[in-house]
């Protein structure tokens, strides 16, 4: 096996995913999320007023209240806004029609004719979705920006702890968010890997990551089932929050940049035990 072949592989596996009207469509709602929000909060203050001051007590996502002063925020707030749902949604129907979608085709056997062995085509496939998962990612952030920039004024930020810092370092600070961000979504791919090899349809291997992923998010939100609420991959996803502190709160960061890999190892080794030993000719 030659590395150029394998690299040829990925290529070929992203070049096929990012070429999809499916994939294309999924991003042009990620990208039309932020635009949504920049104009309603520009209707909402256009008289003066105010909006809600977000977060968990608040009456909209995270950091809405600091966008009528700083275009900046609208990153954050978008960021916020489509995490919990849009963009793990998104990614999970990437992920869940990558093995099945293949199968459902009827181009699964095809592509293990050639030297790629099933593992390497398997990483290929979970390469390729968090591929997806930086792309979305920054899809949201960049739309964010230049909406922000286009109807609010963009200047030094101010952090939660109250501390200045000067726009450069802010959008250092947005550009970690986002990579944060997009590092919370392994969990969510790797799941929909694994349920991508248990089947052989597309649409059911989706629609079944899709269904895990709220139901694993409504569980997150029953009081009490609080004891299991650390261990369910969406439970820190907003602690990105907390990088634009001065200085940082890195708790639960680690904790769900740790808890994200460990979704990722179990379910990325359930998915090879699965696929190695499925039965490509039914």
């Amino acid at each position: 096996m030659s590395p150029l072949w394998a690299l040829g592989l990925l290529r070929s596996e992203l070049a096929v995913t990012f070429r999809r009207w499916r994939t294309l469509a999924l991003l042009a709602v990620l990208a039309a999320v932020p635009v949504l929000v920049g104009i309603a909060v520009k209707i909402e203050t256009s008289d003066g007023g105010s909006v809600g001051a977000g977060g968990p007590d608040g009456e909209g996502p995270a950091f809405i209240a600091q966008v009528t002063n700083n275009g900046l925020f609208l990153v954050f707030t978008a960021l916020a806004a489509t995490l919990p749902f849009f963009l793990p949604m998104a990614v999970g129907v990437v992920a869940g029609d990558s093995i099945a979608g293949e199968a459902s085709a009827g181009t699964l056997r095809y592509l293990l004719v050639a030297p790629a062995g099933r593992t390497r085509l398997l990483l290929a496939k979970y390469a390729t979705t968090l591929a997806f998962c930086v792309v979305a990612t920054l899809v949201v952030a960049v739309s964010a920006l230049a909406v922000g920039a286009l109807l609010f004024p963009l200047g030094e930020v101010t952090t939660i702890s109250g501390t200045r810092i000067s726009f450069a370092e802010g959008l250092l600070r947005a550009l970690l968010i986002a990579l944060v961000v997009a590092a919370s979504l392994i969990g969510v791919a790797a799941l929909g890997l694994f349920v991508s090899t248990l089947t052989s349809s597309g649409i059911a291997a989706m629609a079944t990551t899709v269904g895990l992923l709220i139901t694993v998010q409504i569980v997150d939100q029953i009081p009490q089932l609080h004891a299991v609420h650390p261990y369910l991959f969406p439970h820190y996803w907003l602690s990105f929050a907390d990088l634009m502190r001065d200085p940082v709160y890195w708790d639960e960061l680690v904790k769900n940049l740790g808890l994200q890999a460990l979704y990722a190892g179990v379910f990325g080794s359930a998915a090879w035990a699965r696929f190695g030993a499925k039965d490509i000719a039914s």
